[in-house]
């Protein structure tokens, strides 16, 4: 899974939790200078936000407002991270910006832990810069904003380009997903009759089976499966089979690694050993695999990455049928709602999702911009494939959900387990799934 494997990438530095202390007492207009505090639980995220904090105190101290910054390091995984901050969410002791994974917003939106943001993006002029399906996507079930992004990123198929051209394989874009599979066939012939492509599935994937496989094809074929109005899940939605039928096929013609997908860690064996060996050829992944997984300082290296490496989009399930990129929100800065520094705490965040700030991040964490001016700022002006990346959102899916993300990625990993291990079809697994995904939901959250 992209967060859980940055981690595993990264050097850990923890700060003790008696650091994540309220923020200082005082209101916005007091005379004296305001600190606030923001957490950041990933080292990406603490060596961006530590570089740029003396340029926002030095923006403020411009227009003359005297506010310090108090960087909160605390590496944590994602489940700890929210253990730990409803935690102080709840003594009212949650620092004033939280560097939150979109996953993360509904939830704490919903307890009330979390302040609107709307009436502060009115006026900011970064707010205009915005791509729409971004703006759109940040919109909560009760139609506010808790949480602003600042990072995205679109996955697609990455594709070993050298091994195919030396294997004769076409590796211009897959049409449909019959034309994917084609070709598929044709690298398994040429490749020592090894499965050629991983795409999330399973339970041993956890979340990631739903998030980064299973949920980018079903949107290619059906963006109405969950109602933002109604908050409510469509079971019986026309992509669900389909869907299941494709990973069906998959695994009956031998294209997917089960063997690997069963694996503890699926991600080590096919993304971290087999696709940098070439012994796998083609992966589902996020714009992040450019820096983390295979870039210089990633996980695996490769070298002349993008020499050797491109990307397709999704295919169409059915010719006439569009290909695309599927996109999501990333990390977004909410303020806390017992804040006593709301608006200074917008301004940083605000801030930190600007210009040079947000360059230098989106560069460090191989990531896609959510705004529309920032290809020509360096350092990440010099970045080719992210900046392509951008331009892909244009064309990209994203379909926002709420309550029930959880229940949904459960039912789907165990749905695609039996299908790995050979004991359901298409057909069965969606059955499976229905009855499942309808007993963790519980009948208000479903259609």
């Amino acid at each position: 899974m992209k967060r859980t494997r940055k981690i595993a990438a990264l050097a850990a530095v923890v700060v003790a939790a008696s650091g994540l202390t309220a923020c200082s007492a005082g209101s916005d207009s007091s005379n004296g200078p305001i600190t606030v505090s923001i957490l950041e639980s990933k080292q990406i995220g603490i060596d961006s936000v530590k570089k740029q904090i003396p340029g926002f105190e030095a923006a403020m101290k411009k227009q003359g407002k005297n506010i310090k910054v108090k960087l909160v390091g605390d590496i944590l995984t994602d489940p700890q991270l929210v253990t730990k901050i409803t935690q102080q969410f709840i003594a009212g002791q949650a620092p004033d910006v939280i560097d939150l994974g979109d996953s993360m917003v509904p939830g704490f939106a919903g307890a009330g832990y979390l302040a609107p943001q709307d009436d502060y993006l009115a006026k900011w002029d970064g707010w205009d810069h915005y791509f729409p399906q971004i703006k759109k996507a940040m919109v909560r079930q009760d139609g506010k904003i808790y949480a602003l992004v600042h990072d995205t990123g679109v996955q697609n198929f990455f594709y070993r380009k050298d091994l195919l051209t030396k294997y004769g394989v076409d590796t211009t874009q897959p049409a449909t997903w019959d034309d994917m599979i084609s070709r598929l066939e044709q690298i398994k012939a040429k490749n020592g009759n090894l499965p050629p492509i991983v795409i999330p599935a399973g339970t041993a994937w956890g979340g990631g089976s739903w998030a980064e496989g299973f949920q980018p094809i079903l949107a290619g074929v059906d963006q109405n499966y969950y109602s933002l109005k109604t908050g409510k899940w469509d079971l019986k939605s026309p992509g669900w089979l389909p869907t299941f039928n494709l990973y069906s096929d998959l695994v009956t013609k031998g294209l997917l690694p089960v063997q690997d997908l069963e694996n503890p860690n699926p991600w080590e064996p096919t993304k971290y050993k087999k696709f940098p060996a070439g012994k796998l050829q083609v992966s589902a992944q996020g714009t992040w695999g450019w820096k983390f997984d295979w870039g210089p300082g990633g996980a695996t290296p490769i070298p002349d990455l993008e020499t050797k490496v491109d990307t397709w989009q999704y295919p169409a399930m059915d010719a006439g049928g569009k290909t695309y990129g599927w996109s999501g929100l990333g990390s977004s800065y909410g303020i806390a709602a017992k804040s006593q520094h709301k608006e200074a705490a917008m301004l940083l965040a605000e801030y930190l999702s600007s210009g040079v700030p947000l360059a230098d991040q989106l560069v460090a964490s191989g990531a896609a911009p959510v705004r529309d001016d920032i290809a020509n700022i360096k350092p990440f002006s010099g970045e080719p494939k992210l900046v392509q990346a951008g331009k892909d959102l244009a064309s990209s899916l994203y379909v926002p959900t709420g309550d029930g993300s959880e229940q949904i990625a459960q039912a789907v990993a165990n749905a695609t387990e039996s299908i790995l291990q050979g004991k359901a079809t298409g057909q069965q697994a969606y059955d499976a799934f229905v009855k499942d995904a309808t007993d963790l939901l519980g009948p208000a959250l479903v259609k």
